[in-house]
């Protein structure tokens, strides 16, 4: 009797909660004027303006070409096999069967070209977040045109950072499996480590356990370690005929045993749904796998806020005063040629307003408050070298947004190279300064927030930490095409070595192979090649980007039922 009384009582305390939160949902954001940060293009500004301009130009031309590349898939003859003797809908088609619209947040879609294997096109999947029934949700798709749908190490790191997307943000995991299993001659880059191959399945059970929805469309082959993705699913649907789900294919079990068999009476979709129980849906084409898919996203425990409080919001959001695509010229082609960063802020807030924090301390960061679409902001800026008063002043903002639960947006542009240690005086300074850093480095590990990044120049050095660089592990990270990757910029190798004339030839022939070597491989493409970001994006679409971006992250607010469970979802 007591037990029964205390269930009762802890069930009422926590709708009683749920009721509050809910309550505080539906409360009217407190109203703001932020001052309007009014700067239009100058007389003075107009010969940097046009080299940016010129550089963003050819950037653009680079990112078009790369786009097309990766758009081609696997090619025309990949592409005639996958549709006209496989039947199957190309992975782009899936996805508007699957989404709401098509106006989606692909991630990484450079990735896998340029590598020392070969290009990958889009590493062999898609991945991105879109809206099923206006809810956000990751998905992974293979396409099977790409190298017939094979696992390459690139491939699997591209899967593993959707589902770290997926778990940092509470999101929904949609698995569109046609896969051939993993490349064997880069099997040691594949299957053995803890981040690779077998980390998907790892996290799949976890996010099952943290009520983090999965759900597998099988619509070509799951061969290999790709079997175990629909089956660890928490719903998995499968297409009748092009669907398959074995660990050996037909030709494993002829070697081995010397039957034939096909591969539908092997492990097609009537077998797994009729007598195996591998899968819960069966479909008869894959239109209709994905209207299962739909329905199934549709059962899921989430409240969304009413249309009118949307259309509501959309409303009062302010344009900012300048146009977007001026926003090309402020890209830097260069460190030197960098324009006031709050020529760039205007350009991305509501109404161009921004309540600055610390305007006359450490002006070599500007960090202040702003909305972007509706969603409050604490953004954090480069505006020169970070200084010791700037990283203090960088290290307090951070935490005063941490504590206000606001996100944050980091806009990176670092110096190329370190500072030089020529004097007593320097090197105090240089002391001061790394302690400072330190600090700031700690704040932003340790907040709470979401935090996106945005690099929008340079990203050098142990300034990048600070600003919240890969390796902290901000939310999304985005690279504009201008954007340089490096630990010092390209040019600058010789901070690296000793001073000039202590250097022999030997290394005067180093420092030209380092800088060289820096050109090449600090491009915001040969970055996102290899997963070092979550994708190249345009200046002028970047206020849109981080509105999707905010509207993500919030989306988990919504979910009515968040407490982990004892175990995962386990089939028969």
């Amino acid at each position: 009797m007591h037990r029964c009384m205390l269930r009762f009582a802890e069930q009422r305390w926590q709708c009683s909660v749920r009721c509050m939160s809910s309550a505080v949902g539906k409360r009217r954001a407190l109203h703001s004027a932020f001052p309007v940060l009014d700067l239009p293009l100058q007389p003075i500004h107009c010969h940097v303006y046009e080299a940016n301009l010129r550089n963003s130009n050819t950037c653009h031309k680079k990112y078009t070409e790369f786009r097309e590349k990766v758009r081609e898939g696997g090619g025309e003859n990949a592409i005639a096999r996958h549709t006209q003797r496989n039947r199957k809908l190309l992975v782009r088609d899936r996805l508007r069967l699957l989404l709401d619209d098509d106006d989606f947040l692909e991630l990484s879609p450079f990735a896998g070209l340029g590598l020392p294997y070969g290009d990958i096109p889009s590493a062999g999947c898609l991945t991105g977040i879109g809206r099923i029934n206006d809810l956000w949700c990751v998905f992974i798709a293979n396409d099977a045109t790409v190298k017939g749908g094979t696992a390459y190490p690139i491939t699997v790191k591209k899967q593993l950072r959707a589902q770290d997307i997926a778990i940092q943000n509470r999101l929904p995991c949609v698995y569109l499996v046609d896969s051939g299993g993993a490349f064997l001659p880069l099997q040691s880059e594949i299957f053995p480590d803890k981040n690779q191959g077998g980390r998907t399945f790892y996290n799949e059970a976890i996010m099952s356990a943290m009520k983090i929805p999965q759900v597998a469309v099988v619509c070509g082959s799951c061969t290999a370690g790709g079997a175990y993705i629909p089956t660890m699913a928490e719903e998995t649907v499968m297409v009748h005929r092009i669907g398959t789900i074995f660990l050996g294919g037909p030709p494993l079990v002829k070697a081995a045993t010397g039957e034939e068999v096909t591969p539908e009476n092997l492990g097609g979709a009537k077998l797994h749904a009729e007598v195996s129980g591998c899968v819960d849906h069966f479909a008869w084409d894959e239109k209709e796998a994905f209207d299962y898919t739909r329905n199934i996203i549709s059962t899921l425990n989430f409240r969304l806020p009413e249309e009118e409080e949307d259309t509501a919001n959309r409303r009062a959001m302010e344009e900012p005063l300048h146009s977007s695509e001026e926003l090309l010229g402020l890209a830097p082609r260069s460190y030197s040629n960098s324009l006031d960063v709050k020529m760039i802020v205007s350009r991305l807030t509501d109404g161009s307003r921004f309540q600055e924090f610390k305007a006359r301390y450490g002006t070599t960061l500007v960090t202040g408050f702003a909305k972007i679409h509706g969603h409050l902001v604490g953004i954090v800026a480069n505006n020169g070298v970070l200084t010791n008063e700037a990283a203090l002043k960088g290290s307090h903002f951070v935490q005063l947004c941490d504590q206000r639960d606001i996100p944050l947006v980091f806009l990176q542009n670092t110096a190329p190279a370190a500072a030089l240690t020529l004097s007593t005086t320097q090197a105090e300074m240089n002391s001061n300064r790394l302690k400072a850093q330190g600090s700031m480095m700690s704040a932003v590990a340790c907040a709470s927030v979401p935090k996106i990044t945005v690099v929008i120049g340079g990203c050098h050095g142990a300034d990048s930490y600070a600003m919240c660089g890969r390796a902290f592990d901000p939310n999304f990270l985005f690279l504009w095409p201008n954007a340089r990757v490096s630990v010092t910029a390209p040019g600058l190798a010789g901070s690296l070595l000793p001073p000039e004339d202590e250097r022999d030839e030997e290394q005067k022939k180093q420092e030209d192979k380092l800088n060289r070597k820096l050109k090449e491989e600090s491009t915001a493409f040969f970055s996102s090649g290899r997963m070092w970001d979550d994708g190249v994006i345009l200046p002028q679409d970047t206020r849109k980007v981080l509105r999707d971006s905010l509207n993500i992250i919030k989306q988990q607010q919504y979910q009515l039922s968040t407490e982990k469970q004892q175990s995962v979802v386990l089939r028969m």
